[in-house]
């Protein structure tokens, strides 16, 4: 399948960043007769310009090569140009190079700070800091050629005014990461610097199956309607858009044939947090209980337009706190179930536990019917369409990461059979484990995907990776998820608060204020001015690792118990200081949300 682009959607492909006292200049460098564009440095304004103005000054400007403008953020006082400096093809998307995002640099137009109040000037500097947080975003991609934030399907069913349209006008809102950061290009119509990014995942792998040569890739898009980090986006907002949603595609090519399938994920649909206290584990609170039908409906009902049929699968443990979210979920789509929208509760842990992931054969039995009524996407070697998907397969657990990812892969390897033994390249009673390379690279494939979204969200790569990556729990995987499992608890207690602000200030989720009091509360002086993390963390680590090995050697000598006792009991009291004044290392500026 080869989607052409059409003459007006072209973007400009490599460019080079002047930086003058006074304005930058972007200038197209890769053949294009296009105009320059020209931001000014004092106030972000915008214009097309027919040339690179001359240098009058001794100092030469400085000249940067930049592969793709992001777009612009106005803050208090200044505004910050987004633009990619560094890129990598990681392959073809029906067709087209797909770029991932390895650098991406912000520029301030901010010279007016110069004559502004202290206090503004403060606020700026927090907010900028913000921004060099916003440069080390992961997962960022786009194409030059192509709609990347449609699937295969939609994309082939836009209609043919829709397909001379520019591709930010083609994309969809919910997967373009920098919608909001795109506006003022919009304002200024300069519609070839307007580069469509996704937030998400790109895998790709080509492989021979007998004479077959195909092709396989797994795109990721993120939703940006509530995106976030784990434990800071937690369930849905009142108008049933919920965290860590995610849209899944799998797309195989070959003898001609285009096919995809795709699935998603997503919070559980109700309104729901867990508020950062330094416990491992923080309580689940279900919030304004009385409207939890209603925002599910409105969930779902988006799902029905969006996608058709919906299956919700929900992996949660029916015991403990996430026993109540699970009752939840169920309460709040009981009365909008139907032939169209159907719900499953699978208690992954009791049955799986955490070694048996085969057992999740008795979830797909659940859900075999549906899948194969609602299909997948097909195209033959004439474009046409032979299959449409009609419906989709909804996951979640807690998080929507590491028991999410291990189900959809298992879901994904079964689509994949049964296309495969739709082109006749498999026989009835042959699978991808007949063939242990094309299954290696294909456990790869997801294990990748899998980790690049748990990144995302949680800051490290997923737990119960090494049963999607090599089909079994290994002591190595669990000894990589325990470490993990620790990077967690400290990524989302002490960092992911600040990298929240600053998505939610590229996502345009907040508004700026310099009345905002962004000093912290955090006492000065005494232990206080002392005490860090770092430190904290050291102590407890080093604590429990002497108690083992003092305990180790309890046989030889009992004194070796008491040294035991003692470095567990330093332990504790250093985690119980550090819970008791979790505001010292947590307390940091926050954003406020604007009304609706």
């Amino acid at each position: 399948m080869m989607v052409k682009a059409h003459p007006s959607q072209k973007l400009y492909t490599r460019m080079r960043l002047w930086e003058f006292p006074d304005q930058y200049i972007v200038e197209p460098t890769d053949g294009s007769s296009g105009s320059c564009l020209a931001v000014n440095r004092v106030n972000g304004s915008m214009s097309l310009v027919d040339e690179v103005p001359h240098c009058t000054m001794v100092r030469v400007p400085k000249i940067q090569t930049v592969f793709g403008v992001v777009g612009m953020l106005k803050l208090l006082a200044g505004s910050y140009l987004l633009v990619i400096t560094d890129r990598e093809s990681v392959g073809t998307y029906l067709g087209h190079p797909f770029f991932k995002v390895l650098s991406l640099k912000v520029f301030p137009c901010d010279h007016s700070l110069k004559n502004s109040p202290e206090e503004q000037k403060r606020v700026e500097s927090e907010f900028s800091n913000l921004l060099k947080v916003a440069e080390k975003t992961h997962g960022l991609y786009f194409s030059y050629d192509v709609n990347i934030t449609l699937s295969a399907q939609r994309l082939n069913d836009l209609g043919d005014e829709s397909r001379l349209l520019p591709l930010w006008r083609q994309a969809e809102p919910r997967f373009l990461w920098n919608n909001y950061m795109l506006e003022v290009f919009i304002d200024n119509k300069l519609d070839p610097y307007m580069l469509p990014v996704i937030q998400g995942s790109f895998q790709t792998f080509q492989s021979a199956i007998g004479l077959e040569i195909i092709d396989v890739t797994l795109i990721a898009r993120r939703c940006t309607r509530r995106t976030g980090t784990r434990l800071w986006r937690r369930g849905a907002d009142a108008d049933g858009y919920v965290a860590n949603f995610v849209e899944s595609e799998q797309i195989i090519q070959l003898k001609g044939f285009t096919s995809s399938f795709v699935q998603v994920r997503g919070s559980m649909p109700f309104i729901w947090e867990q508020i950062v206290d330094l416990t491992y584990k923080p309580k689940f609170d279900i919030l304004r209980r009385e409207e939890a039908p209603r925002v599910a409906e409105r969930h779902f009902l988006d799902l029905r337009k969006k996608y058709g049929n919906v299956f919700a699968v929900d992996l949660v443990n029916t015991d403990g706190g996430e026993g109540q979210l699970t009752q939840q979920f169920a309460n709040s789509v009981h009365n909008i179930l139907s032939n169209d929208v159907r719900y499953l509760h699978f208690d992954f842990h009791r049955i799986c536990g955490h070694v048996h992931f085969e057992r999740l054969s008795i979830l797909y039995e659940h859900i075999e019917d549906f899948l194969i009524k609602n299909r997948y996407y097909m195209l033959n070697e004439k474009g046409e369409i032979v299959e449409k998907q009609i419906g989709i397969l909804r996951t979640n657990c807690v998080d929507c990461l590491d028991r999410t990812n291990v189900t959809q892969s298992m879901i994904g390897r079964k689509m994949l059979e049964l296309q495969l033994q739709r082109l006749g390249v498999f026989d009835a009673n042959e699978s991808i484990s007949t063939y242990p390379n094309f299954d290696d690279r294909f456990k790869i494939l997801w294990a990748n995907h899998g980790d690049d979204i748990s990144i995302q969200y949680s800051g490290t790569p997923a737990l119960k990776g090494d049963f999607v990556r090599v089909g079994k729990r290994t002591t190595q995987g669990i000894l990589k998820d325990g470490w993990n499992a620790l990077m967690r608890y400290y990524l989302n207690n002490f960092v992911d608060g600040t990298k929240q602000d600053s998505i939610d200030l590229l996502q345009g989720h907040y508004i700026v204020s310099v009345s905002r009091d962004l000093v912290s509360t955090a006492p000065k002086g005494g232990i206080e001015a002392i005490a860090s993390l770092p430190l904290a963390l050291f102590l407890i680590t080093m604590g429990f690792f002497f108690a083992m090995m003092s305990l180790m050697r309890v046989g030889d000598d009992i004194w070796q118990l008491l040294f035991s006792l003692f470095w567990v009991g330093l332990s504790v009291g250093v985690a119980s200081f550090v819970k008791a004044n979790g505001r010292i290392f947590c307390n940091r500026p926050r954003l406020h949300k604007p009304p609706r």
